[in-house]
C-alpha cells in the first residue's frame, strides 16, 4: 500500500515524498481514510508509529477544499499537553502543507503572547495550542471558534495526567456542537474512554497495537546499582559504549540539572531541559542535541512527549517514573519508524515497586545486566514476572527429571520381579500366598478374650481361699488336735485385725453391707487424750 491509494492530493503526496516516506504505517493506513470520511475517530498507537501524520495529512486534505478562514477564525484546532509536542506538530503541518495555501500557527505559554495575537488576526486553517495559552487568548478575544470544523485531542491521556481535564472542559464549552472530533494517543486509559463518551459520537476505533505495550524494535535492559552510584555508572556506560547521542530521563528538575553538571565535569557535553527552563532555552537545547553539538540531553517527563528525534539510538532511565505509562512514552523516543533502539534503566533498591508496576503494565520481564564494579550492596529483589519465569523453568526441569526417575523405578521393579520368579523356579517351590499364611497364623494364635476369662476365674478362686484362711486364723490348733480358744487379749487383738481385714476385703471383694457394719462396730471411735493437771 502507498500513500497515493489513501485518497491524498498530489501536493500533499509530493511533500510526503520529500520527507522520505514511501509507504504508510499501519496507523496511517487505517486512520487517514477514516478521517477523510468525516466520522469521529479514536486511534491508539505506540509512540513513534507515525500517528501525527495520521491526523495532519487528512486535515490538510480536507481543509484544502474549503473556504479561507476569516479574521480571528480557526477551522481546525489541535490541542496538545506540552510546548515541545505543540511545536513538533506545527513543524509537521508546515512540512506536509508546503505546497498548499493553508495557514497554520502554534501558541503555547512561556513566550510573549503578542506575536501569537498578531498571527491569529488574519485567521488560520490549523491552530496547534496548549490548553492554558488557548484559554488566555480566548479570554482576550484574540480567537473565535464559530467556524471550527475539526477538533483534535492529541496525547489525551497525558493531558489528564497533567491535570488539564478542567481546561479541556472549559474549551469544549466554547466550541460549536457540530464538528468532527479526533482523539489520537499512544495509550487509552479508562479515564480517557470515559471522557470520550461525552465528546465523540459513534467513533471509528482504531488500535494497531495492544494497550500499553512497547515497540519490538526497542531492546530493553536493567542495570541494578546503588542510588549514589548511578551518575558514575551512566558515565561508564557512555564512555565504554561510545554513545554519541543519549537521551536521559530524570524524575525531577533539580536532579536533571545536577546530572547535566556532573556529566560536564566528566568531559561529556550535556544539557538539561525541563519546565523551569524558558522556551527559548528549551528550543536551543533541543536544536543543539539534534545537531550533535550536545552529546547528552537530560529531560523530565513533561518534555518527553514533544521530543521527536530521527534515529535516536539510546534512551536511559536515570530514575524510573512513578507512573508506569510514562515508561512506555520514554522509551518510545527510540526505535521509531522501524529503526532499532536501546533503552537502559538504572534501578536501585528503592525503585522495586516502580519496576514491578512497569513489568506488569508491559507484560514482560526486563532483562538484567551487570557492570563490573557497580554491583549493589543489596541484590535487587526479583519481581513477580521474573519469579514466575524462574518457577516455570524449574517446573519444566523437574518434570523432565521426574520422567527419567519414573522410567528408572519401573525398570528396577521389573528386574526385582524377574529375580523372584527365577529363585522360585530354582527352589521348585510354589509361590506362597501371604493372605492364607496370615489366616493360619491367626487361627493358631489363642484367643485373648478366653485368656482374660481364665485369668479372672483363677483370681476369684484365689480370693475365696484367702478369705477362708483369714477366717480360720482366729483359732489355733493344739498339739493333741483339740481346738482351744485364744486368751482374751489375743482374741481382742485378733478381732481388731480381722475386722480391719474384713473391711478392706469387703470393699475389694463385694461383701455385704452387714459384714462391713459388724467389722466397723468392733472399732470404738478414737478418744483424744486429755492432759491431766495436778495442783501443787
Amino acid at each position: 500500500m502507498s500513500f497515493s491509494s489513501l485518497g491524498l492530493s498530489a501536493p500533499i503526496l509530493k511533500a510526503v515524498a520529500e520527507q522520505g516516506y514511501e509507504n504508510p504505517s499501519p496507523i496511517q493506513a487505517q486512520a487517514i481514510p477514516a478521517v477523510l470520511t468525516g466520522r469521529d475517530v479514536m486511534a491508539a498507537a505506540q509512540t513513534g508509529t507515525g500517528k501525527t501524520a495520521g491526523f495532519t495529512l487528512p486535515l490538510l486534505e480536507h481543509l484544502s477544499k474549503g473556504k479561507r478562514p476569516a479574521a480571528l477564525q480557526v477551522r481546525a484546532l489541535i490541542i496538545t499537553p506540552t510546548r515541545e509536542l505543540a511545536a513538533q506538530i506545527d513543524n509537521n503541518v508546515t512540512a506536509y502543507g508546503k505546497y498548499l495555501k493553508s495557514r497554520n500557527t502554534v501558541v503555547f505559554g512561556g513566550v510573549s503572547i503578542n506575536p501569537q495575537i498578531a498571527a491569529l488576526k488574519r485567521g488560520v486553517d490549523i491552530l496547534v495550542a496548549t490548553p492554558g495559552r488557548l484559554l488566555d487568548l480566548h479570554a482576550q478575544q484574540a480567537v473565535t471558534f464559530d467556524a471550527l470544523e475539526i477538533l483534535v485531542l492529541d496525547e489525551a491521556d497525558r493531558m489528564l495526567d497533567m491535570g488539564f481535564i478542567h481546561d479541556i472542559r472549559r474549551i469544549l464549552k466554547v466550541l460549536p456542537a457540530k464538528r468532527q472530533n479526533l482523539m489520537f494517543s499512544a495509550t487509552f486509559s479508562d479515564e480517557i474512554r470515559a471522557l470520550a463518551k461525552g465528546l465523540i459520537n459513534n467513533p471509528v476505533e482504531i488500535s494497531v497495537t495492544p494497550r500499553n505495550t512497547t515497540a519490538q524494535t526497542v531492546e530493553q535492559w536493567i542495570y541494578p546499582v546503588d542510588k549514589n552510584q548511578k551518575p558514575a555508572l551512566l558515565n561508564e556506560l557512555i564512555k565504554s559504549n561510545d554513545w554519541r547521542q543519549v537521551l536521559v530521563f530524570s524524575r525531577t528538575k533539580h536532579g536533571a540539572n545536577r546530572l547535566a553538571k556532573y556529566l560536564d565535569s566528566k568531559e561529556i557535553s550535556a544539557v538539561a531541559i525541563h519546565g523551569n527552563k524558558s522556551q527559548n532555552a528549551r528550543t536551543a537545547a533541543l536544536a543543539n542535541f539534534k545537531s550533535g553539538a550536545v552529546r547528552v540531553m537530560v529531560a523530565t517527563d513533561i518534555a518527553a512527549r514533544g521530543l521527536d528525534i530521527d534515529q535516536l539510538p539510546q534512551v536511559v532511565n536515570f530514575d524510573l517514573p512513578n507512573v508506569p505509562e510514562d515508561y512506555v512514552h520514554r522509551i518510545g523516543r527510540t526505535g521509531r519508524a522501524g529503526a532499532f533502539g536501546q533503552a537502559v534503566s538504572l534501578v536501585c533498591g528503592e525503585e522495586v515497586k516502580q519496576l514491578r508496576d512497569i513489568e506488569k503494565l508491559i507484560g514482560r520481564h526486563i532483562e538484567r545486566g551487570k557492570i563490573a564494579g557497580f554491583a549493589p550492596a543489596q541484590p535487587l529483589p526479583q519481581t513477580q514476572l521474573s519469579q514466575s519465569q524462574s518457577q516455570s523453568q524449574q517446573k519444566s526441569d523437574k518434570s523432565v527429571t521426574n520422567a527419567g526417575n519414573g522410567n528408572h523405578n519401573r525398570r528396577r521393579q521389573n528386574r526385582k520381579a524377574d529375580e523372584r520368579v527365577l529363585s522360585q523356579l530354582q527352589n521348585d517351590k510354589p509361590p506362597v500366598k501371604q493372605p492364607k499364611a496370615k489366616a493360619e497364623q491367626d487361627k493358631a494364635r489363642p484367643n485373648r478374650n478366653q485368656q482374660h476369662k481364665a485369668g479372672k476365674s483363677q483370681g476369684d478362686s484365689r480370693s475365696k481361699s484367702q478369705r477362708a484362711s483369714h477366717q480360720q486364723s482366729r483359732l489355733e490348733k493344739t498339739g493333741n488336735g483339740k481346738v482351744t480358744a485364744k486368751p482374751q487379749h489375743q482374741i481382742a487383738q485378733g478381732q481388731k485385725t480381722a475386722a480391719s481385714k474384713g473391711k478392706y476385703q469387703g470393699n475389694r471383694l463385694g461383701d455385704s453391707q452387714a459384714q462391713r457394719s459388724a467389722a466397723s462396730s468392733n472399732n470404738p471411735p478414737h478418744q483424744p487424750r486429755r492432759r491431766q493437771h495436778t495442783q501443787a
